[in-house]
């Protein structure tokens, strides 16, 4: 990938910062994802399997987001 900054650890407080949000849309994500796969009978969600879903599938979605945002970061600390 010519012409990117190297990746760097995105940091436990820009983490710590995504993670709610993330969770959060994994877990309505992870809800309407079964709501629709319910109709090929598929058994739907409860709300609580959702968050608990959210809450463990967000910890990696968490880490592509915040790796996004520090390069966004970096690349924007070295623009001229």
């Amino acid at each position: 990938m010519a012409g990117r900054p190297p990746l760097r650890h995105p940091g436990w407080g820009l983490m710590g910062l995504v993670y709610p949000f993330a969770a959060g849309a994994v877990a309505v994500n992870l809800f309407f994802v079964s709501l629709v796969l319910s109709w090929v009978g598929v058994p739907v969600l409860t709300p609580g399997l959702s968050v608990l879903g959210g809450c463990l599938l967000g910890v990696p979605v968490t880490w592509v987001f915040a790796r996004h945002i520090r390069r966004l970061m970096t690349e924007a600390d070295e623009a001229p």
